[in-house]
């Protein structure tokens, strides 16, 4: 066992032993440990101060009981959180979740990874993630209205543009940000763009931020294959989810040239030899609200859907898992693997199991860690901040160019650490690495706080 073995193992133990049961927090810090061996080898003072541990550890967690009444008048009680994890670049900054699995662990994992990701856009910006066990499906208008009002009511003392500036993620859109800046804006009477990103356009919002997640998935995907000399066009995808990160994701893919044969959603997945019909989709999806059987029962022949298997084991040049975290299992990288897949792109956070990272970094596959691939969504938000402070509003050309740039920062500076530190090729390592060394010399910039 090596001296930085001996240093981060018990780092890692604290860890479990501070946070029992958050199993995906667990994931999300051992991959990052995992990385740094080579990093305090080679910068001893990175092991010194607490530094890391002090990383490990949010700088605030907040839990607060959300009461609201539904359309019968009976009142409910959901739980909501806000985990401010990182503050050494910047205000907070990461998206809230509505869904009934959201809990504490879910939280701290997600802005675990906020941090690094946020630090690999090059944006003055912390990380952090918040939202609650709710569930916005089969809820009316008027519910989720009086829902985000009642948690945004309490989420307010501890939010604003220079400290904590919460965006979307699943379960929460353009709708919901809207319901909350509105009681933000009612609450403290004060027009403060900045405090929410994803905000409509005709309000304070950024073009692209929409379409930021997938579409920049798809440029890091680009860049990878470009390091590679292999071409995007011509090549066949499949892509998990059917929500805004998969549907942005599909549309750039088969802008770029590239034919989607299959997406999912939690019902199934439908698979379509001709290749899928975005707008079909966000026909059903955004518009209808519907499920994605509706597709087959539309679009006819040369689609069918499937409720059974696995929609990896359907035979592609590239797979991006934009759904969840942990959906894609070892198994599931096997039958990729064996049925020749190019690389991998993380559409979600964590989206895949650390067996199935494993099997495709053993089998040579270019795999795009979450933390990277999908900062697009995060850095449009920072571009929406940049535009509220100016008063300004940027063409979607203008938008879509600058994240088209950042993405291609992030690429570059990940394959150029992972160089660096003797591990080629390793976008994993080089995220990790990456993100880690900018957050670590603010923190020690700033002092022991």
């Amino acid at each position: 066992m090596s001296a930085t073995d001996d240093f981060l193992g018990p780092v890692f133990s604290q860890v479990l032993l501070r946070n029992p049961g958050e199993e995906e927090f667990h994931q999300a810090v051992r991959e990052v440990l995992d990385s740094l061996g080579r990093v305090v080898a080679k910068h001893p003072h990175y092991g010194d101060a607490g530094l890391i541990e002090r990383l490990c550890e949010p700088e605030r967690q907040i839990i607060f009981r959300v009461c609201w009444m539904d359309d019968d008048g009976q009142v409910q009680i959901n739980r909501g959180f806000r985990v401010q994890f990182n503050s050494a670049l910047g205000p907070y900054k990461g998206g809230l979740r509505f869904h009934p699995s959201v809990n504490l662990g879910i939280v701290k994992f997600l802005g675990f990874e906020q941090v690094f990701k946020n630090a690999l856009t090059g944006m003055p910006i912390g990380g952090g993630k918040g939202g609650s066990d709710f569930d916005p499906k089969g809820k009316s208008d008027a519910e989720i209205m009086r829902f985000c009002q009642a948690f945004v009511t309490e989420l307010s003392r501890h939010i604003g543009e220079y400290t904590d500036v919460p965006a979307g993620d699943i379960g929460v859109g353009q709708r919901e940000i809207g319901y909350m800046f509105g009681q933000y804006k009612r609450m403290t009477n004060r027009y403060e763009s900045g405090v929410f990103t994803g905000k409509g356009l005709s309000w304070g919002g950024s073009r692209v931020r929409k379409e930021a997640t997938g579409f920049g998935a798809v440029y890091f995907l680009a860049e990878m294959l470009r390091n590679r000399s292999i071409d995007l066009a011509g090549k066949k995808a499949v892509v998990s989810g059917s929500g805004n990160v998969a549907l942005h994701t599909m549309e750039k893919l088969i802008g770029l040239g590239a034919t989607v044969l299959a997406c999912s959603d939690s019902s199934g997945y439908v698979v379509d030899e001709d290749g899928i019909d975005v707008e079909l989709l966000k026909e059903i999806k955004e518009r209808r609200r519907g499920r994605i059987e509706k597709y087959v029962e539309i679009k006819g022949n040369g689609a069918h859907f499937s409720t059974s298997g696995s929609l990896w084991t359907v035979p592609c040049d590239l797979a991006i898992p934009a759904a969840t975290q942990n959906e894609l299992t070892g198994k599931d990288a096997r039958s990729l693997v064996e049925n020749g897949v190019l690389a991998v792109v993380e559409g979600a956070n964590m989206p895949c199991t650390p067996e199935a990272v494993r099997m495709f970094q053993e089998a040579g596959i270019l795999f795009g860690p979450g933390k990277a691939s999908n900062a697009g969504g995060v850095a449009t938000s920072a571009l929406e901040m940049q535009q509220n402070a100016s008063r300004d509003s940027w063409t979607f050309e203008q938008t879509e160019e600058r994240l088209a740039e950042i993405m291609k920062d992030i690429h570059d500076h990940c394959a150029q650490t992972a160089d660096e530190y003797g591990l080629p090729g390793n976008y994993v390592a080089g995220a990790n690495i990456g993100g880690f060394v900018r957050v670590a010399d603010a923190m020690s910039a700033l002092g022991i706080i």
